[in-house]
């Protein structure tokens, strides 16, 4: 049996990006991932497909954690789960938010493990506390007005009262004090600071969620503040600074000031295109919504495939209309033994940057991209630039893609091997998500639907019904001509389109409609 071996790792406070590199490899050799009910689930990602993942949310009452859906747990039963994971002879990734040891009772983990004689490795994470502070602009320590930070428990260990926090070196405290698990006691708190000599009138902002599309920021003085906040539903998970650095410049709000920060958008490619846009859309601290409406479905075998791989170097050009196009025939060329060589003298078109760049990753270099990144386009941009008569065309593509493109080609005198190397099909989400999405759009609380192809718009709406998207006039984002052309065909009014037809152009539209 494996020697088990156990990794206590930070997983950073929210944006799955602020995890360590460390982290990360720790992740991808996890055989059981044990994570907190806070930690962003897209962090599970990097562990191998097949890991167990338990998650073991610990907080206050008797819901389920709004991450992983589960009641709460005692932190006993953590400590027996992590040592009988371990001695299943496995490597364990103890995955906690934040740091793992900085108010996150790391220490009690790490001693029975010890006592258990299981093997350990702490991973430090970024703990919430810097991170709340710097996506809100503050400076924990600035040499002009603090020069030092405490770090404290606004929430003591059950066998401890309110006052065996220090309060009275607290309210002679002259720099910059960082509270975390304080909301439930903040009024208690800052009566209790002020009593100690803190001024009533001390700098206090508060930070939920910190690093996320959500987050929520109050400042007032310390007099006001959990009023400030019962007003503006600002509650746990929530991080209190107390200080003369929380009088930042208006301008220092970087985070909040990102021209998608609170919108909530739906995205509906097939799974790795949502991957990619969903990354996009997260750097503009946009709230995402992942529903996947489409599945690609490839490669698709037949004769003219075989015979386009087999004579690939007799072809004048090659057109690829997407980069999934480009995908699907390198692992056609790899089964069959041949790499970028047997493309021989044959030109390259492709349709679109992303295209270009796919394929630039197995060595080769697009010849044409048209100026507007379109099937209709391309035929008229190519026949003008270069003399197609009598030319061999392979145009590999969708099988779901119209014959315009195909037909256009051959107008120009060319030969045309039409072959389509992979179709797409519509994903039928499961029921507690479509019910999930039905009540925000319902709710008002869905700021726009994304769509980056036809098949997407057919996708969406096998899943979700169009009168509920009509009349809660959710905004609808285009990804070009024909995607609109479809979403038209619904009934629906297309409110922006991608002046570039991809994915980046979708996303600057949305930022340039803000």
């Amino acid at each position: 049996m494996k020697k088990p071996f156990v990794y206590l790792v930070g997983a950073g406070p929210g944006d799955a990006e602020l995890i360590t590199l460390k982290a990360m490899r720790c992740l991808s050799v996890a055989d059981c991932v044990i994570y907190d009910g806070l930690v962003n689930p897209l962090l599970l990602d990097y562990a191998p497909a097949g890991t167990e993942k338990i998650c073991v949310a610990k907080h206050g009452g008797s819901t389920s954690s709004p991450r992983c859906g589960q009641d709460s747990i005692r932190q006993e039963q953590i400590n027996e789960l992590l040592v009988k994971k371990a001695l299943e002879g496995k490597t364990i990734v103890r995955l906690k938010g934040g740091d793992p040891t900085l108010f996150s009772r790391g220490g009690e983990e790490v001693k029975i493990l010890c006592d258990a004689g299981i093997d350990f490795e702490i991973v430090p994470g970024i703990t919430a506390g810097l991170a709340a502070a710097q996506y809100c602009g503050i400076f924990l320590t600035d040499r002009n007005i603090s020069s030092q930070v405490l770090f404290v428990t606004g929430h003591p260990a059950a066998d401890k009262d309110f006052e065996s926090i220090d309060w009275d070196t607290l309210g002679r405290f002259d720099g910059s004090i960082v509270l975390y698990m304080a909301m439930d006691n903040l009024d208690k708190i800052a009566q209790r600071l002020i009593a100690a000599g803190k001024d009533a009138d001390t700098p206090v902002a508060v930070i939920q969620n910190a690093t996320l599309s959500n987050q929520k920021f109050a400042a007032g003085s310390l007099c006001q503040i959990a009023g400030i906040c019962r007003r503006q539903d600002i509650s746990a998970p929530a991080i209190v600074i107390v200080g003369k650095v929380v009088q930042n410049e208006p301008a220092y709000q970087w985070f909040m000031k990102k021209p998608l920060f609170g919108k909530t958008i739906v995205i509906t490619r097939d799974e790795m295109g949502n991957q990619r846009l969903g990354q996009m859309l997260l750097h503009q601290a946009a709230n995402v919504i992942d529903f996947s409406c489409i599945q690609l479905q490839g490669p698709i075998e037949s004769r003219f495939l075989t015979h386009a791989i087999n004579d690939i170097c007799d072809y004048d050009w090659i057109v690829f209309t997407s980069s999934n196009g480009v995908e699907f025939m390198f692992k056609l060329l790899h089964k069959a033994g041949k790499d970028s060589r047997n493309f021989g003298s044959a030109k390259i078109v492709c349709i679109g940057d992303r295209t270009a760049e796919a394929l630039l990753q197995y060595g080769i270099r697009a010849d044409f991209v048209p100026a507007e990144f379109t099937a209709k386009s391309l035929a008229k941009e190519l026949a003008a630039k270069y003399d197609l008569r009598r030319k061999n065309i392979l145009l590999l593509r969708s099988a779901i893609a119209p014959d315009d493109l195909a037909d256009d080609l051959k107008q120009t005198g060319a030969a045309v091997e039409d072959v389509r190397l992979y179709t797409v099909i519509s994903a039928v989400q499961d029921e507690a998500k479509k019910q999930e999405l039905a009540n925000l759009i319902q709710a008002g609380r869905v700021d726009w639907i994304t769509f980056t192809s036809s098949s997407a718009v057919e996708g969406f709406f096998k899943n979700v019904d169009t009168e509920l998207v009509r009349q809660a006039n959710v905004k609808l984002a285009s990804i070009g001509p024909e995607t609109t052309k479809k979403l038209r065909e619904y009934g629906l009014t297309v409110r922006i389109e991608a002046q570039t037809h991809t994915a980046e152009g979708l996303v600057d539209v949305l930022v340039n409609c803000q």
